[in-house]
């Protein structure tokens, strides 16, 4: 196999998607409007084929285009769990988009861009690798976020996403430059390399640019500002996927780059992931409690766990990342399935967006209300659910690697953030009945029957998924 093959055949998932937006993007310019359903199809098949070459990829790992980009077995499950959440939110998005009369064919393409970008993320090995995918991803996003043109909320998110999203970025590539001109290279292992003799105070204040920028795409505090809002202002089908797949790539990295390029700098970086990860818990359990409507409060959720999923990564250690994945993995399927009782929910034209919403909705629905009684019990991390076993296997770690106290309060956190999500339990099966819902449409309903019976179910057989994450956090050691 001569060199261009081996690069093409580990870089076939970014081809397909890349490749993929470029038709369809040419097949709307020529169809129009008439063509916004085939598109759609045919942008959720292209999802479901990259994900499908996943497991047709050679196997251990291969550094290409002279070193910017890895193909490893840590890639291929954070790639695997965005292309799930790309593809999810674009199967939730079909009737909303519809019915909203913004069905635009446009939609898919830049959900496939976005995706590219997520992909080129995951397995950049170098800063310039990082800098492009971040920047693919999140062009699409700014325009994604306020999609939705003829609402005010969501012309508004998009503005407050984008703005402060430039800023983040050039936070980044400010301390991705500073890195460059102390170690003298943009890869990651030539970085760790040139670090190994100690950092000085330029590499600190490249260090913390560097994490704020990730800190950003992550919701983690300080850096939370526009989650909110752009949860609660962006069309519902676009909160799934801001609150899925652009996570995982942004953990993938920011995970990847603590590794992989500051191994010698532990003691520096643990300090920064330790504040973020204590405050994100904290903003996350304790200001979601006064939040009535529910796009918002799970943005408050998000940012409380992506603050529980940085506990794992505190440990630096290989049982710490393989805490992080799965943590991930269970994370990313309770946010779609509660995105999808989200939808599954409507009164009349208006989706259900308020927790009042709710009321009594065991006495109309009964399957719907356990439903999303499992996915809310599952986020406040109650055993035997998949919730529970997603923050032990994060606190773990952190205990062997000696952070007792973080666990101790990342506990009693947890059982703070267990107050909101069984206020909802307490609203949809004790309150008084609301106006009945209208019927949905079986993709939505299949998308939260599959995440309620793997949230149920996980203790029964995690063996994939923990087999998969254990090769995963191998390769990247």
């Amino acid at each position: 196999m001569n060199s261009l093959s081996f690069a093409l055949a580990h870089t076939l998932p970014e081809l397909i998607l890349a490749g993929g937006a470029l038709v369809l993007l040419m097949m709307g310019a020529y169809k129009g409007t008439k063509g916004d359903w085939i598109i759609s199809e045919l942008a959720i098949a292209i999802l479901g084929v990259a994900f499908l070459t996943l497991f047709t990829q050679l196997d251990g790992k291969a550094l290409i285009w002279d070193g910017a980009f890895v193909d490893d077995a840590y890639g291929r499950f954070m790639k695997g769990l965005s292309l799930v959440g790309a593809l999810v939110s674009l199967l939730l998005s079909r009737e909303y988009m519809a019915r909203e009369k913004i069905d635009q064919f446009e939609f898919p393409v830049l959900i496939l861009l976005s995706t590219t970008g997520m992909l080129m993320l995951i397995s950049a090995q170098n800063l310039i690798g990082l800098y492009l995918g971040l920047e693919l991803m999140s062009l699409a996003l700014y325009v994604v976020a306020a999609f939705h043109r003829d609402n005010v909320r969501a012309s508004e998110a998009g503005l407050k996403y984008f703005v402060l999203g430039s800023l983040s970025s050039g936070m980044l590539l400010y301390g991705a430059s500073l890195l460059y001109g102390f170690a003298g290279t943009v890869s990651f292992t030539g970085i760790a390399e040139a670090l190994k003799g100690g950092a000085s105070i330029g590499v600190i204040f490249a260090l913390v640019f560097v994490l704020a920028g990730l800190a950003f795409k992550m919701s983690l505090v300080p850096f939370h500002m526009w989650t909110p809002d752009v949860y609660e202002g962006a069309p519902t089908p676009v909160t799934a996927f801001f609150a899925s797949a652009p996570k995982m790539a942004a953990v993938a990295i920011t995970v990847r780059i603590i590794i992989t390029a500051f191994p010698g700098l532990m003691m520096q970086w643990q300090q920064i992931v330790v504040f973020i990860a204590l405050l994100s818990m904290a903003i996350g359990s304790f200001a979601a409690i006064g939040q009535t409507n529910l796009k918002r409060l799970m943005a408050y959720s998000s940012i409380g766990h992506m603050g529980f999923a940085m506990v794992g990564l505190v440990a630096g250690t290989q049982a710490g990342v393989y805490g992080v994945l799965i943590y991930m993995a269970i994370y990313l399927t309770m946010t779609l399935g509660t995105f999808a009782a989200l939808l599954s929910m409507r009164i009349g034209d208006r989706y259900v967006e308020n927790i009042a919403d709710l009321a009594g909705l065991s006495r109309s629905r009964g399957t719907m209300a356990f439903f999303v009684a499992m996915m809310m019990f599952s986020l406040a991390g109650i055993p035997p659910l998949a919730g529970f076993f997603a923050k032990l296997y994060v606190f773990q770690p952190a205990i062997q690697a000696g952070f007792y106290w973080l666990a101790v309060i990342g506990v009693l956190l947890s059982v703070v953030s267990t107050f909101y999500y069984l206020r909802i339990v307490k609203v949809i099966y004790f309150d008084q009945p609301a106006e009945a819902f209208s019927p949905v449409n079986r993709e939505v309903t299949g998308v939260l029957w599959v995440a309620t019976v793997l949230v149920l179910l996980f203790w029964v057989w995690p063996a994939p998924v923990l087999d998969a994450a254990s090769v995963a956090a191998r390769s990247l050691f």
